[in-house]
């Protein structure tokens, strides 16, 4: 209709007439079901918005019929000087879809179907523009600028609203590791790539195992996930970390705070999203591919390792395998050796996508196996300093993890409905030197530790199907929205010879709606969900559970916040929400020895589910040469569960329970990063957390002190034989933990100097980059609070690290 009236109309006088019934349209709060059907296929001045320097273009389909067309966006990416850039990987998110730019910085995304796009260019040592396609009729080109920046930021989130959208507008305090960051930052433990996020920390065991640990919650409070889907673990355990390697990822988004209303269960501390690279797409008849190549070693516990990536498109078919391989010895402290502390890992996986008319599609596979050598519970001399026959040796985990994953998006008009499924199988085991007395008995005998001696200890098997439902709606970029609903059944199934928990199903089903509305300076966010957990246990008689027992669950959970910018600069935050767990296996039902630990623990079966109130606010300054956030925050958590010593010991171990109160953590984050002049820039973040029991207004245990850090980076293109060269270096203080449980063990303050260094270089054509790096450069004796090694050893001393990379 709009269409015919503008073939006899002045074009100028149409958008104007079209952009007063969109107006009144917004008001009437008709834009969403409306917007599809109304349009032309150019842009006007009136349309666009500003996204870090990028143009936001909002395309809008020529006719009612236009949800059912197909439209191309293509383009070039260029520095701020105008010459083209090649090797810009250029993505359309939603779709997970990619193209890289050509040597004369051109890209094209064919047979796009209308509706609401997110689109972010990316190059290292650039900053990352995004341009927003809310519809489209016709063929459109748009062009990226990027500028060369210090600041790594990206206004994009994926993980804050399930939905892409501009991380500057969301409520909740968001933490990015890119891909230059994860480049240098990640190991075989997803943890220790992320404790320099500020409210981050690593629960370790040496250099080869961390748990997440989020403002002072870890294990089953923090929920990781990958490409918004959860990954299962045994969570309750100290040395068993997620069975990720965040090396081959694009990205990984913090949420610090609850965040159960978009994930459910387990999400009471935060989130951790491990969000992989999008597949590659091309023009229907042509093909590309792509490799990329790594290696590295590092000294201090003789690590090596490699990864290999090959990717490519046909087509409507586009395609991923990658891998790495990782070994190392033991790790060295300035006392010497901690022998029996090495690790040896795995990982393939495989993406395969297809790209249709009306939805595309991507089936992905992982497989993750590991052999990580851990001490004995008190250390190389065993349990209670009893010395065992191999001093040398200790427990073996052997994990093998193994992941199906599909995902399907279809746009209808304005509506983005979106599948996902999952299949993941996670085997854990332990071989163990270690050998508990029978009653009655002070110690083992000879002949009890030698028949003890590398006997399997335990033998767990999780299998988890997890389904997600999702309905995205964008408007006209002012509202977004997301309605979901996800349903997962998990089985597990326990062995001994120890047996730490019972065979066990759970069930449970989650449904949630998200709404975002932008009002001028005003951004305003809501979500709910309702959630119903079920859990089957079966009868062992060795942990005393002498029937069968089932336990439900229901939890409501919120979110609610608001952005005001201020200034162009400044936007002040604020928000409030609320998250839950259920008790874990190990909470409910333990009896017996946990050797790990080195204690016998008994748990409650009476538990009732933890619930989190977070309230917090914050500023945020974003200028092109600066950005600052700053952000206070207080946890009231209902029926926190710890573990407690008591007076008694069993089987030749101190006794601990199991129990409940209500605690509050209060704290104080803050990170900025200004660019002094055009190759200097500074960086700084200070991160505090203070944990209570409510009931006796004591400490919490294992509650990391505080923790601040500045730095300093030189970046440059002067040096003629290389294409880029950097140098950065950091101090970082870490204070003494003063405020003690009575289980905790002190440690000393201390502060560390780390240095990194990286060149590019073109070597038979390919551009290699090399990147070093130097931790704990003074070779500083100390011990981490939140090492589980800290009883009996320093943590590392200097350990250099060399990478050589092309392609990624």
């Amino acid at each position: 209709m709009f269409q015919s009236q503008a073939q006899g109309a002045d074009r100028s006088e149409f958008v104007q007439t079209r952009s007063r019934i969109l107006k009144k349209l917004t008001k009437t709060g008709a834009i969403c079901a409306m917007m599809a059907p109304l349009g032309v296929s150019n842009i006007s001045a009136a349309e666009t918005r500003s996204f870090n320097g990028a143009v936001a273009v909002k395309l809008v389909p020529a006719n009612a019929m236009a949800g059912q067309q197909s439209f191309e966006v293509a383009g070039h990416a260029k520095d701020s000087t105008g010459v083209a850039l090649a090797g810009v990987r250029i993505t359309l998110t939603e779709l997970g879809l990619e193209v890289t730019s050509s040597a004369d910085g051109s890209y094209r995304f064919q047979d796009v179907r209308a509706g609401r796009y997110t689109i972010v260019a990316r190059k290292v040592g650039y900053t990352s523009p995004v341009a927003i396609v809310t519809s489209a009729g016709s063929s459109q080109t748009h062009d990226f600028v990027l500028t060369r920046s210090v600041q790594r930021l990206e206004h994009v989130t994926v993980t804050a609203t399930s939905n892409p959208s501009d991380s500057r507008y969301s409520s909740r305090s968001i933490g990015v590791l890119h891909q230059e960051e994860l480049r240098n930052e990640a190991s075989i433990s997803l943890a220790h790539s992320l404790v320099n996020l500020p409210g981050v920390r690593s629960v370790s065991t040496g250099m080869q195992i961390g748990k997440p640990m989020i403002r002072g919650l870890y294990g089953a409070r923090v929920l990781t996930l990958e490409d918004g889907m959860r990954l299962e673990d045994y969570s309750w355990s100290d040395e068993d970390a997620p069975a990720i390697d965040a090396r081959l990822a694009q990205r990984v988004e913090v949420i610090r705070g609850p965040a159960s209303v978009l994930y459910g269960a387990d999400a009471l501390g935060g989130v951790v999203n491990v969000i992989p690279e999008a597949l590659p797409s091309t023009a229907i008849g042509t093909r590309v591919h792509h490799i990329s190549v790594e290696t590295y070693g590092a000294s201090n516990n003789l690590e090596g390792g490699a990864s290999a990536r090959v990717d490519g498109a046909n087509g409507r078919i586009g395609w991923r395998v990658a891998g790495t391989g990782r070994f190392s010895g033991s790790i060295h402290t300035p006392d010497g050796e901690v022998a029996h502390t090495g690790l040896g890992a795995t990982t393939f996986q495989g993406a395969l996508g297809y790209r249709g008319d009306h939805s595309n599609s991507a089936l992905r596979f992982s497989l993750m196996g590991g052999e990580f050598q851990l001490l004995e519970a008190n250390g190389p001399n065993g349990i209670n300093g009893t010395p065992v026959i191999d001093s040398a040796g200790g427990p073996v985990r052997q994990l093998l993890d193994t992941r199906v994953q599909f995902v399907h998006n279809r746009v209808v008009g304005a509506v983005r409905l979106e599948a996902k499924a999952q299949w993941q199988r996670h085997s854990l085991k332990e071989v163990s030197d270690d050998c508990l007395p029978d009653a009655g008995q002070a110690a083992c005998t000879v002949a009890q530790k030698a028949a003890s001696k590398d006997k399997p200890a335990f033998d767990l098997l999780l299998n988890t199907s997890t389904i997600d439902l999702l309905a995205h709606h964008g408007g006209d970029g002012r509202v977004h929205g997301t309605f979901g609903v996800s349903a997962l059944y998990q089985s597990n199934t326990s062995s001994g010879p120890i047996y730490l928990v019972p065979t066990a199903t759970t069930k449970s089903v989650g449904v949630y709606a998200l709404e975002q509305v932008r009002l001028g300076r005003l951004t305003l966010e809501g979500s709910a969900r309702a959630d119903h957990r079920a859990l089957d246990a079966n009868a062992n008689s060795q942990i005393l559970l002498a029937a069968n027992d089932s336990r439900t669950w229901n939890a409501a959970t919120f979110n609610a916040g608001a952005v005001v910018q201020a200034t162009p600069l400044l936007a002040l935050v604020a928000n409030i929400g609320s998250g839950w767990r259920a008790p874990t296996l190990f909470d409910l039902y333990t009896n017996g020895p946990n050797l790990a630990e080195a204690r016998y623990e008994i748990g409650d079966y009476t538990m009732k589910r933890e619930y989190d109130v977070n309230g917090e606010v914050g500023v945020r300054v974003t200028a092109a040469r600066a950005h600052f956030e700053a952000t206070a925050f207080q946890s009231r958590i209902d029926n926190y569960i710890y573990t407690s010593p008591t007076q008694k010991t069993q089987s030749g171990l101190p006794l601990f329970r199991h129990l409940q109160t209500d605690a509050r953590f209060t704290g104080f984050e803050a990170s900025g990063v200004v660019e002094v002049s055009a190759p200097f820039s500074l960086n700084a973040r200070y991160d505090y957390v203070q944990a209570t029991n409510r009931v006796t207004d004591l400490p919490l245990p294992l509650i990391p002190p505080a923790r601040g850090a500045m730095g300093a980076t030189f970046r440059t293109n002067a040096v003629t034989w290389l294409q880029r060269f950097s140098l950065h270096g950091e101090v970082e203080n870490v204070a003494k933990q003063t405020r003690l449980d009575v289980n905790d063990l002190q440690t000393g303050r201390y502060t560390l100097i780390n240095l990194a260094a990286s060149a590019e270089h073109p070597i038979a054509r390919r551009d290699f980059r090399f990147d070093l790096r130097v931790l704990n450069a003074g070779n500083v004796a100390y011990k981490d609070f939140l090492s589980r090694y800290k009883k009996f050893a320093l943590d590392p001393g200097v350990n250099v690290v060399l990478r050589i990379s092309t392609g990624w």
